[in-house]
């Protein structure tokens, strides 16, 4: 029985694509998808929020549906370009950044309520902040790949950041909101940075007293930027569990990232009826973690585990992850709500 379980891994993990399909993407194809994203960034801010406004939650549902159509259509393109695993892959790493992007939409919250961004304002804010996180998102999935072509067991690092993370999530429930009176980064930045304690519309930076001083609006972002950083380092790590192609891990995840903001707005609304969300993402983290720590052949030498689970697989898990922490909240009360009542 053991040796006949053994051979089915085995097989699993000889018949399993490897993460890496190596596509064969022409050099145009990164400025077209750069100018992709470009043109849907310049249509946000010149069109849909051309005029600062506090969005409705109608609206924000409406632009979230939006943003999920174009990342649905960059999984299409890339599947009918370079086939059924491409495309599968590009689905799956959009589900798990959209997923995890959930986490940042709660610490947005805290940060722009601590200070005091009125509604109207806090797109602006998060959109820089969006940009900046793909920039980075950018910077550590190039840092990433290369680091585990040339140090395989680095996925083993990846891996348990990954369960320890999950398993935070699992034990907290919204402890995992940021707090920026108790940051060290924001008490370090305001000793170097003149800040004004005044808005000055949705502009970053304005004059007091003949002297250029940052506005609140911009220690918010510069907050949110290195939140961007924290977080990262959990979903960047994930999204290499299911793809090792960069075209196809940047098309995904800025395709995820660019929604964010429409997200956001909605979670704002709606946030305190998905309470299993953070326990769906927990388990999420667990699952991606788990498989990144059986994905190597070899460790300094030794055999290892080999195991590579099929990308469909990984993409139904992940769905079905999350269909039950949304479901899941909408069926079973909170209990806190209970023991308050």
């Amino acid at each position: 029985m053991f040796d006949t379980n053994l051979m089915y891994l085995t097989n699993l993990a000889n018949t399993a694509q490897d993460l890496s399909l190596n596509i064969n993407t022409p050099w145009w194809s990164w400025p077209l998808l750069g100018g992709w994203f470009l043109s849907l960034i310049l249509f946000d801010i010149l069109v849909t929020h051309r005029k600062d406004h506090a969005p409705s939650l109608r609206e924000s549902l409406w632009q979230s549906v939006g943003w999920i159509a174009m990342g649905v259509f960059m999984g299409v393109i890339l599947w009918l370009a370079y086939g059924t695993e491409a495309g599968t892959q590009d689905f799956s790493g959009y589900l798990v950044e959209k997923s995890l992007s959930i986490d940042n939409v709660f610490a947005w919250s805290m940060i722009l309520t601590y200070f005091r961004i009125p509604k109207k304002y806090q797109h602006r804010v998060l959109f820089w902040g969006v940009i900046g996180a793909i920039i980075l998102r950018v910077i550590f999935v190039f840092t990433g790949i290369a680091f585990i072509e040339k140090f395989e067991p680095i996925l083993l690092i990846f891996g348990l950041i990954l369960i320890i993370s999950g398993f935070k999530m699992l034990k907290t429930k919204k402890d995992h909101e940021y707090d920026p009176h108790g940051s060290k980064f924001f008490r370090i930045a305001k000793l170097f940075i003149p800040v004004s304690k005044h808005l000055d519309g949705h502009k970053l930076f304005t004059k007091e007293d003949g002297k250029f001083v940052a506005t609140m609006l911009f220690m918010a972002l510069l907050v949110v930027e290195f939140t961007d950083v924290v977080f990262a380092v959990d979903s960047v790590p994930a999204i290499l569990a299911v793809s090792r192609e960069p075209f196809i891990i940047i098309a995904s995840n800025a395709s995820a990232i660019l929604g964010m903001r429409a997200l956001y707005f909605v979670f704002d609304k709606i946030k305190d009826h998905f309470w299993m969300l953070n326990y769906a993402l927990g388990l999420l983290l667990f699952f991606i973690g788990t498989k990144m720590l059986l994905a190597p052949e070899a460790i300094f030498g030794l055999d290892w585990v080999g195991l590579h689970i099929q990308t469909s697989w990984s993409l139904s898990i992940i769905g079905m992850l999350l269909a039950s922490g949304v479901v899941g909240s909408l069926i079973i009360k909170d209990p806190a709500k209970n023991k308050i009542g």
